[in-house]
């Protein structure tokens, strides 16, 4: 049977340091299996910088909890033994895993090294500010807790094409390092802002380097059958040599299996700079719609100046939507992170109907939207409103789409279901005054009667003899429209204030 497809993003930015998280997914992989979830985005499982890291100061890759490093064997989230018991529940309830990669950097180096580079400018990381000269920087990494077990390769200054701290001097800048085939990425494999966007953190790894690409290249493979994984999200794709990120994907799908799903952070607002990688990757693997969830977060801001009509303009949803993973938000646009631009809590539930009731894209559901952000500022989790929304995606929201984006302000589309799920759906959003809008949901519903799933109205509509009916939305929600008596009774009523 054919079901849709759903990623949900299983962590936040605040989430506590209890080495806990592996032991929740697992509790909670029937859940995550009644309400639609097909795969699992699980955060970076391996030893970082700290304990409390969120897993982005990658340390060593090879250590997934289990050796005594940087002091701690657990990470932030748990031991192995535990990651792979999480996995172990997905797979029993048919859910994919799909791990969080990190290769654009190292952090936390074991020892020091002296060697020549240059000052760059920060704005124009291809202009160099000074002469090579020699710095001492930490770009040596052993291992020593790990002991050579997995891998005996070790990280040196030849490995890395620029840090950020010079230990002689204390002096925090971008040093591009001084060597044979030495350097950035080729301008035009890396994004181009700030002149060449190779440098991002830490010690930035090499790629034109091939003891760097051979062992990589092993660790994935190790690590896909080490932890049984199903796919990878790429992290900050845009810092790193494209050639050999394509690389590593079809390297993993030619050792037998073709199968494996890859998606990238490439984040950039603009549509052409995700298609232009799309096609220099030969559309190998997915990319987040960045410019759908900006355009979320515009929406939200905006209101009722926003026009509706233009949600999907430049969006990979729209344009190459087999290529597109869906959000409404993630860890870095969450308050107070990096990437902020969160979408305001009255639009989400708008928002969520739009990437999981819609034809286009593979959706992604956040973890801090579900279940809720941690930290000084908390933000409540609106669980049991996207619980409806997922229910909808789960059991209605398959076949053709006929959209009707006519009105700046209300906007609305139906699905005409198919034979494994013959009950459609219409949707009709307003972020402005409570609106109508005329659709078709089939003239097989003649006579018959819609009710809305969501509990927002409380009318019933009767289809007329051309299938078409009169669907109602009150201001600023969103409304779903499904066959009288075809879903159960208790998800009928209003949906609690969030």
């Amino acid at each position: 049977m054919s079901e849709n497809g759903l990623i949900m993003q299983y962590f936040e930015w605040e989430l506590p340091n209890d080495g806990q998280l592996w032991n929740k997914i697992k509790a909670d992989a029937p859940h995550l299996k009644q309400i639609g979830v097909t795969s699992v985005w699980l955060p970076p499982a391996y030893k970082a910088i700290s304990q409390d890291d969120v897993g982005y100061a990658i340390y060593d890759l090879y250590d997934l909890g289990e050796f005594d490093q940087k002091g701690t064997v657990r990470t932030k989230y748990g031991t192995k033994e535990e990651y792979i018991a999480a996995i172990d529940a997905l797979h029993e309830h048919g859910i994919g895993a799909y791990a969080d990669v990190v290769l654009n950097h190292k952090a936390g180096a074991d020892e020091t090294e002296r060697f020549m580079a240059y000052e760059v400018n920060p704005e124009n990381r291809q202009e160099k500010l000074s002469e090579p000269y020699e710095i001492e920087a930490w770009t040596k990494f052993t291992f020593p807790g790990r002991k050579g077990k997995h891998s005996d390769f070790q990280w040196n200054w030849t490995h890395f094409t620029g840090t950020d701290f010079n230990v002689e001097d204390e002096k925090k800048a971008i040093y591009m390092i001084k060597g044979v085939n030495k350097g950035w990425s080729d301008d035009e494999t890396v994004d181009n802002e700030f002149g060449n966007f190779d440098y991002l953190m830490f010690a930035d790894i090499d790629y034109e380097n091939p003891e760097v690409v051979e062992e990589i290249k092993r660790w994935a493979n190790w690590y896909v059958d080490e932890a049984k994984l199903d796919g990878f999200r790429l992290d900050a794709v845009k810092h790193i040599n494209y050639h050999f990120i394509k690389e590593l994907v079809t390297d993993i799908r030619e050792k037998g299996r073709p199968e494996f799903f890859a998606v990238g952070e490439y984040w950039r607002h603009d549509y052409d700079s995700l298609q232009q990688y799309l096609e220099a990757t030969d559309y190998t693997f997915d990319l987040f719609d960045v410019s759908l969830h900006y355009h979320f977060h515009e929406a939200s801001v905006a209101g009722s100046d926003y026009d509706l009509r233009k949600i999907c303009e430049d969006t990979l949803i729209a344009k190459i939507p087999t290529h597109a993973v869906t959000f409404v938000d993630n860890h870095d646009s969450q308050p107070g992170q990096s990437l902020e631009s969160y979408v305001e809590r009255w639009f989400k539930p708008l928002a969520y109907s739009f990437i999981l009731l819609r034809l286009e894209g593979f959706p992604c559901l956040f973890y801090g939207d579900y279940y809720g952000i941690s930290g000084e500022n908390p933000i409540e989790g609106m669980a049991s409103r996207l619980d409806k929304i997922l229910y909808l995606r789960a059991n209605h929201a398959y076949g053709d789409q006929h959209d009707y984006f006519d009105d700046p302000n209300c906007i609305g589309w139906t699905r005409m279901g198919n034979e494994e799920h013959p009950y459609g759906l219409a949707v009709i959003m307003s972020n402005g005054d409570d609106n109508k809008k005329k659709m078709y949901v089939g003239e097989q519903y003649a006579g018959e009667t819609f009710a809305d799933y969501s509990g927002n109205r409380e009318e019933k509509i009767v289809i007329d003899e051309e299938g078409c009916g009169e669907f109602l939305v009150k201001g600023g929600t969103v409304s779903v429209w499904v066959k009288d008596g075809v879903t159960p009774e208790e998800a009928f009523h209003p949906l609690e204030e969030a």
